[in-house]
């Protein structure tokens, strides 16, 4: 069987490290042994601490390649900053004022920051080939809206249509926190905080349900999908112009 490339939405975090040492080690089942791992940090514009994350990867990396001395049996990992700031502006912050009402005030911030990764992590895995996304996802975590069978399967229709599969292996898995805790210990890795950077946004109050996620997505998914595409046909100016900054918005009273 041919290997392939496989990337990961990696925060620094329990759930996405653990995925980071299953890939490495082709110990899970919907995870084949890549050739590459790419690991894919968003970058929102709302978080601190940048250093945590690629930090935890330095020491996770060494780490699981001496338990794979084998040079060519070690996958190679690949460490990658993606700018979507711009993106989740134009997703949410812009126009949260137009928004919230049209979605009975609910608070969309983090599923709109989400939606931001998924976009981009899908332009970087058509341009460099890479057929397998994934994305720690867990059901113990399944109260955030961005962490919903509801946003969950959409997204991977969105996927599926520029021919990247996207999947979420650990989330019928990691029912609780303690299970995650132990995979990571039985890697050798830290299993404790301080891998991800802090975002403003985590933890604040939402009471959207399945409703109004999407409801949202409904209305973003064809702009998503159109500045997808605008993006991979180089067409710099009109994928721009499909999230124009909210002080150009013409809102009539």
């Amino acid at each position: 069987m041919v290997k392939q490339d496989v990337a990961i939405l990696f925060s620094g975090g329990r759930d996405s490290l653990a995925l980071y040492a299953l890939s490495m080690g082709g110990r899970h089942s919907e995870i084949p042994r890549p050739r590459n791992v790419h690991l894919l940090h968003m970058l929102n514009g709302m978080a601190r601490f940048p250093e945590f994350p690629e930090n935890r990867f330095k020491v996770a990396k060494a780490i699981l390649e001496r338990q794979n001395p084998a040079s060519n049996e070690c996958p190679a990992s690949i460490f990658v900053e993606l700018d979507m700031g711009r993106l989740f502006q134009g997703l949410w912050l812009d126009t949260y004022e137009i928004l919230m009402p049209k979605f009975q005030g609910k608070n969309l911030v983090c599923v709109a920051c989400k939606l931001a990764m998924h976009t981009k992590a899908i332009i970087y895995c058509v341009t460099n080939y890479v057929p397998l996304l994934l994305a720690g996802y867990a059901s113990r975590q399944s109260h955030y809206p961005e962490q919903t069978p509801a946003f969950m399967e959409r997204l991977q229709q969105v996927s599926e249509r520029f021919g990247i599969t996207t999947r979420y292996p650990l989330y019928h898995d990691f029912t609780e926190e303690d299970i995650a805790r132990h995979l990571l210990e039985d890697f050798g890795l830290p299993s404790t905080g301080g891998g991800e950077r802090k975002c403003m946004f985590c933890q604040t109050l939402t009471t959207a349900k399945e409703q109004h996620i999407l409801a949202y997505l409904d209305e973003m998914i064809p702009k998503v999908e159109r500045f997808i595409e605008l993006s991979l046909n180089g067409q710099v100016k009109e994928a721009a112009e499909i999230f124009p900054p909210g002080n150009r918005c013409q809102i009539t009273k």
